[in-house]
């Protein structure tokens, strides 16, 4: 909720001053609101400095210390939480998710866990049995590559629908690819979205055929777009009560997931203006139960222009709506061979990847920014991707006459030439990278990119370190697990599922891999006056996990859980 009259008067204060001010606001009840003592407590300030204990009041830390120096603020109206040793830190702050799609995933089949192509078919099977004729079904989380077989028959890797459409045949299907960038449709969502064996793709994407020329199902970027418009237009009759429900629930339902795994924070990737309006009514309301940095996306450059102005919201501390950035998306992902590549994929020599927002349009995205103050954060997987993305920025920078503490950044940067990190770290260009990536991918990015390309070039964690380019982490959510401690960990070892390490030596240090889930990403949204490290005048944000990451042994860390997480001085979850 955005917070007026005292509460900015508070936030104006210097650390010293806040501690006063808020310890005489205490003298008309005893004590402050919660303590945290008794535990190892990491406050990510520039220092690192470690602590024991935490005093929170009205939403803010006043204090940081050992457990004698926060006694003096326990009364008996203070909530006292003993950590027994146990580990706290700043809430996690999810760099890149997809939050309006996380809580909808939660509403449809969860594709992430089937072994093979058979276990979704027979999903698909049993909740036709249960739907009625027409009613769309629905399901993400499928990857070709992490299956126990390959289906059978086959296409570039990838099923047919025939097996699906047998099984679902009075019912549209579409199933959401792991990444999000490509899906898979039978027979009738086909149908609906107007694919016939004579249709072209819309620019930026792919119908994959047989060799008869038959469509397959399968669709790579944007020619999922007019099955996912079918099903919207199947939506039109709900009333609008029944849409606020849907609406709400999926909020919820995303938040109940994020707080789970200790996030307080969540940088959504990519929101259209009616569903912000949405968000800021339930912020108004009080509803939001994490706080959100919103990105806006799909609109038009013209519209952006008008726009804007009435929706940025930059943060002013104890906020749950931030707006002040725009999202967009020049390639694909590496998985479904939609990354834009210097070179041909080396297991499909006939495709560079694609290109699904132009060169021009994303250059007007940015002047449009630039004249509005919003922050600018493109997707670019592909090492051609990031270096037009750089290409565009330095030439609009160049344009504007500045480039000083914009924070424009590049969402996911997995894929990129040795040669444009430098450029990286002079355009001042943070990387969004997801750490629970490059273990997710590692058993195939060698197949799309040979051996060379993918030591040099890919998750280049470490090199990107080293040459000062701030790294903010997160889990592109519901692509993987919003789990922060998988992305941790990953961060750190690069160990994969089957204990394979990938190239070990772009490992991020245990402090480093912290501080790009805390503080880095704070700093990424222009937050880190309010979150991101545990000292006083700062939110009341705070994850507790049941054991040291800083120093358990590798091994350990697959077993680390949060006990608890705190979103301004409130216990929202609690193990």
């Amino acid at each position: 909720m955005r917070r007026s009259g005292a509460r900015r008067v508070v936030r104006g204060l210097s650390a010293l001053a806040l501690a006063a001010f808020v310890v005489a606001g205490c003298e008309t009840r005893e004590g402050v609101d919660l303590v945290l003592r008794g535990g190892i407590v990491a406050t990510v300030d520039a220092d690192n400095t470690m602590a024991e204990a935490v005093a929170i009041d009205d939403g803010w830390i006043v204090a940081v210390g050992t457990d004698a120096d926060i006694e003096g603020y326990i009364g008996t109206d203070t909530e006292l939480i003993e950590l027994d040793g146990r580990f706290a830190m700043p809430g996690f702050i999810e760099g890149h998710g997809h939050y309006m799609s996380l809580g909808n995933s939660k509403t449809i089949l969860d594709l992430t866990g089937a072994a093979n192509w058979d276990e979704i078919v027979q999903m698909v099977a049993d909740a036709a049995a249960e739907a009625e004729p027409g009613e769309w079904i629905r399901g993400r989380g499928w990857h070709q590559e992490k299956w126990d077989r390959p289906p059978d028959p086959a296409v570039e890797g990838n099923p047919t629908h025939a097996s699906l459409t047998a099984v679902s045949p009075d019912n549209p299907v579409l199933l959401g690819h792991a990444s999000g960038h490509a899906g898979f449709a039978n027979a009738a969502a086909l149908a609906l979205a107007g694919y016939d064996r004579d249709s072209e793709p819309p620019p930026g994407g792919e119908l994959v055929r047989d060799e008869n020329g038959e469509l397959t199902g399968l669709l790579r970027e944007t020619a999922q777009r007019p099955v996912s418009g079918a099903f919207a237009d199947s939506q039109l009759g709900r009333t609008t009560e029944e849409i606020e429900a849907q609406f709400r629930r999926e909020v919820m339902l995303a938040a109940e997931e994020a707080l789970s795994k200790g996030v307080t924070s969540f940088q959504d990737a990519g929101t259209g203006f009616g569903t912000i309006d949405r968000l800021k009514e339930m912020e108004a309301e009080g509803e939001l139960p994490i706080r959100l940095y919103i990105m806006v996306r799909r609109q038009s450059n013209e519209e952006m222009d008008a726009r804007l102005p009435d929706y940025y919201m930059p943060s002013e501390g104890d906020d749950y709506l931030t707006v002040r950035s725009i999202k967009r998306q020049i390639d694909g992902a590496l998985g479904s061979h939609g990354a834009w590549l210097l070179e041909p994929y080396e297991d499909m020599p006939s495709s560079a990847g694609l290109v699904l927002e132009t060169v021009e349009d994303i250059t007007g995205t940015a002047h449009v920014a630039i004249k509005h103050g919003f922050q600018v954060n493109t997707h670019a997987i592909g090492d051609r991707a990031n270096r037009e993305v750089l290409d565009i920025y330095e030439s609009v920078f160049d344009s504007a006459g500045t480039r000083d503490d914009l924070r424009w950044r590049i969402e996911h940067a997995q894929h990129v030439h040795p040669d444009d990190i430098a450029r990286f770290a002079e355009l001042g260009i943070l990387a969004s990278m997801q750490g629970v990536h490059a273990t997710s991918d590692f058993p195939w990015v060698p197949l799309r990119l040979g051996d060379t390309r993918a030591e040099e070039r890919t998750y280049l964690w470490r090199s990107f370190l080293d040459a000062g380019v701030p790294i903010n982490n997160g889990t592109d959510v519901p692509v993987e697990d919003i789990d922060p401690l998988a992305s941790f960990r990953a961060s750190v070892t690069r160990q994969t599922a089957d204990g394979s390490i990938y190239y070990p030596e772009q490992n991020m240090t245990r402090t480093e891999a912290l501080r790009s889930y805390t503080i880095n990403n704070a700093y990424a949204a222009f937050e880190e006056q309010y979150k991101g490290s545990l000292e006083v005048g700062k939110l009341g944000d705070v994850v507790v996990i049941d054991r040291n990451i800083l120093t358990v042994p590798d091994e350990d860390l697959a077993d680390a859980r949060v006990d608890m997480t705190i979103v301004g001085g409130v216990v929202r979850y609690e193990r």
